[in-house]
């Protein structure tokens, strides 16, 4: 995962410096090639005149004023021409150039958002060519990947004992090259690479042919000329272990025989059966959703006026039910493009790396899990604040003194929070101890930006899939009635693949909802 993660408006911020630095390189280059015609008109000057003196020297110097000259060039003139040679133009664009360097990315950002890419690749199973090529859902601005970016990205799963995505990206360079793209990067590199990777993940025969390319490419390369051997030894291990467990079984007069399997078509009782991780990536490829038609007829949408809340009689919202089990409800044109662009303004100062509760604890801190960036706003920051939150609390008729501020989170791309729970489980006692205002009883989720791909809201346990929609909101409870935690409501933010995602929440705390929503007398009410 992304250990440290910039926010969209930190990478506006690093397009600006860059274009800055471009235009001081440029500035740089001019007063360089104002110096070299200098020189060159000197050099020109000085080609035709020991042309014609040196046809002859003595007739030449015979002349007073030629010798004033000679003396006066080479005691004078050389001098002002090996000070203009030495003269520095460099100053402004080092100086500006070690000025933005502080705002840099470091070693640790770029291997971040290599590992963004390769996360993407995953969840949304794309091909490197897919990647390379540019050829995203949803783009503007198509970009295309070198030989060398293909390059460094297959040496980041490397250097992380990736060899399944260094296989990939290694493969990728070594097609654009195949292809006739022009690079300062060879073949025999990318296919050192990529014959150890195949290797690593067991296909001998296949790390072999790559070997035996490269050994085309350079007959001396000593590494793969002692990987040769072994792979080579390796395959006729392997050959004579196969003929001997043939031999034992004719010898035992036993044979093996396969049966074609058949393939069963996954019906929605094994889904559940499908590790959470799969799931996850299903839903947020829009696959794997369990809404069935019966179902989809009993979600309606409806003018909500919170019974009768007088803000809301004369105006009511727009409301729609977006699933059943665990019940969770869309608010559209809830929040305004004016209240958004300020809440982000706030944010954008504040932002920095998301936190959660740790259960053992019950303190905020970073986890690897959660690769976003997020800031914390009150009523203090700006009073719309308190206008949006009690928002919330006449939509909802639950408490906000309680609730936790509101959050602000910003997902670039690849931008992630996997499965989780809002609420503290019973084996977390601890988890917001130090809040004093109980477990999280429900979530309020503002969507602040549309996303061109990716980026849903995911409930893997019930094959549930919420997209973003800017000025909307939704909301669901994580406790029952009883107090008692709804597991059904566990979910995770899915990567962005293509886009920005601005999102705000609100956690609200049991403390004060006590006439609000009175406790139900079974565990599941």
């Amino acid at each position: 995962m992304l250990n440290l993660i910039r926010h969209c408006s930190q990478m506006t911020d690093l397009l600006y410096t860059e274009k800055d630095l471009v235009t001081s390189l440029k500035d740089y280059i001019k007063a360089e090639e104002s110096k070299l015609e200098q020189v060159k008109r000197w050099a020109d000057k000085l080609d035709s005149l020991t042309a014609t003196a040196t046809q002859d020297p003595e007739g030449f110097l015979g002349h007073p004023v030629n010798a004033f000259k000679l003396m006066k060039r080479l005691n004078t003139e050389w001098g002002n021409l090996e000070s203009l040679v030495l003269s520095d133009t460099t100053d402004g664009f080092i100086s500006n150039l070690t000025i933005q360097r502080q705002h840099f990315p470091t070693d640790e950002d770029q291997t971040g958002a290599a590992k963004a890419l390769l996360r993407l690749q995953d969840t949304y199973r794309l091909d490197a060519n897919t990647i390379s090529t540019g050829n995203l859902p949803g783009v503007k601005h198509k970009s295309h990947m070198t030989v060398e970016d293909c390059y460094e990205l297959g040496k980041i799963a490397y250097s992380e004992v990736d060899y399944y995505h260094t296989e990939l990206w290694m493969a990728q360079a070594l097609k654009q090259l195949d292809d006739g793209e022009e690079s300062t990067l060879d073949k025999v590199t990318v296919l050192d690479y990529l014959s150890y990777a195949i290797y690593q993940q067991g296909e001998i025969e296949r790390a072999l042919e790559y070997t035996k390319r490269l050994l085309e490419l350079d007959p001396e390369h000593q590494r793969a000329k002692g990987n040769l051997k072994y792979f080579e030894f390796q395959l006729e291990k392997q050959k004579k272990a196969a003929d001997a467990e043939t031999e034992k079984q004719k010898e035992q007069g036993t044979t093996n025989t396969t049966e074609k399997k058949k393939v069963k078509k996954r019906s929605p009782k094994t889904f559940s059966l499908i590790p959470e991780r799969k799931k996850y990536e299903m839903l947020c490829r829009g696959e794997g959703i369990r809404m069935t038609p019966r179902r989809q007829s009993r979600l309606f949408c409806r003018y909500y006026d919170s019974n009768r809340n007088p803000k809301y009689v004369l105006g009511p919202v727009k409301q729609q039910d977006e699933w059943d089990r665990p019940y969770i409800v869309r608010y559209l044109d809830i929040i305004s493009d004016a209240e958004m662009e300020r809440i982000k303004q706030l944010a954008k100062p504040r932002l920095r790396r998301a936190t959660v509760h740790d259960p053992q604890t019950g303190k905020l801190t970073t986890a690897q899990y959660r690769v976003s960036k997020s800031a914390w706003l009150t009523g203090y920051d700006d009073p719309m604040i308190d206008t949006i939150n009690q928002r919330i609390e006449d939509l909802t008729g639950l408490e906000m003194d309680t609730a936790e501020e509101l959050q602000i989170a910003n997902y670039g791309v690849g931008g992630q929070y996997e499965p989780h729970f809002d609420f503290g489980r019973k084996d977390e006692p601890d988890a917001f101890k130090e809040l004093g205002t109980g477990n999280r009883i429900a979530t309020w989720l503002f969507y602040m930006s549309n996303v061109s791909a990716g980026g849903a809201t995911v409930f893997p346990d019930v094959g549930a899939a919420v997209w973003p929609q800017k000025g909307t909101a939704v909301f669901w409870y994580n406790l029952f009635a009883s107090g008692e935690g709804d597991y059904s409501t566990r979910h995770a933010a899915c990567p962005v693949l293509v886009g920005n995602k601005w999102v705000s929440n609100k956690w609200i705390h049991e403390r004060g909802q006590e006439w609000r929503r009175p406790c139900g007398l079974s565990e599941a009410e």
